[in-house]
């Protein structure tokens, strides 16, 4: 059995463990996403899977125990050599695929975490180690997922207006000033004599209108849709 580190994309050369530790933890699990549904309760549903993630302990032997069984001779490198590639990889963010040989491991990682710690008069380090799995990212674009087309059709009917008069009479003439719940089609038919004069209470007004409407965030009143309250219209 082997465990290798091979650099993706040629960054770097590839890294074999000099010494297999005494077992590796693999973990991967299935994502879900809840749903309350009236009458059926929570409902868990399948959303991809979680990264994946592989540690395990071991240990860099110095040169007097490179001789042990354990040890892989013609992989065996100096401790500080061995801890100074995988800082490497760590500094660099190198993505690496693991292989560990005869049995289902082999993905692209990163190195999540690298503890070595130095102990004895031989030189040997002892370490953890802990990889991620490196998952492709997807990125789409508003126009992809029709989040604007989306938006669109959500638009909230006339949120900054009210109702109620600010001025008298059905025939014109004075100033209004807007209520919530208020739409300029419904004003007209109060202040005007017909909610058809809506038109022209915008063409009276446009330059506010649009000036407020753009004061709060909006593009355009979108030909009046959107007033608000505090308003002081002319009629």
């Amino acid at each position: 059995m082997d465990i290798k580190l091979i650099p993706i994309g040629n960054n770097g050369s590839r890294f074999v463990f000099p010494a297999l530790p005494e077992q590796i933890q693999g973990k991967s699990a299935a994502k879900y996403q809840s749903f309350d549904i009236i009458s059926k309760g929570t409902v868990k549903v399948p959303k991809g899977t979680d990264v994946g993630e592989i540690s395990w302990n071991g240990e860099f032997f110095g040169v007097s125990k490179k001789n042990e069984a354990i040890v892989r001779k013609n992989e065996w490198r100096e401790p500080t050599e061995c801890v100074k590639i995988i800082h490497d990889f760590i500094k660099n963010e190198t993505v690496l695929n693991l292989i560990v040989t005869e049995t289902w491991i082999n993905m692209d990682v990163t190195i999540s975490s690298f503890q070595p710690t130095v102990y004895g008069a031989y030189g040997n380090i002892r370490y953890s180690i802990s990889f991620v799995e490196k998952k492709p990212l997807e990125i789409y674009d508003t126009n992809e997922l029709k989040i604007a087309a989306f938006v669109r059709k959500t638009r909230p009917r006339n949120r900054g207006v009210s109702s109620g008069a600010g001025g008298s009479g059905d025939s014109g003439g004075g100033t209004y000033v807007v209520k919530k719940g208020d739409t300029l089609s419904g004003i007209a038919q109060k202040m005007c004599g017909g909610a058809s004069n809506w038109k022209a209470i915008y063409n009276a007004n446009a330059a506010s209108i649009e000036a407020t409407a753009k004061s709060r965030g909006m593009s355009s009143s979108d030909n009046g849709h959107w007033i608000f309250p505090g308003m002081t219209l002319t009629l």
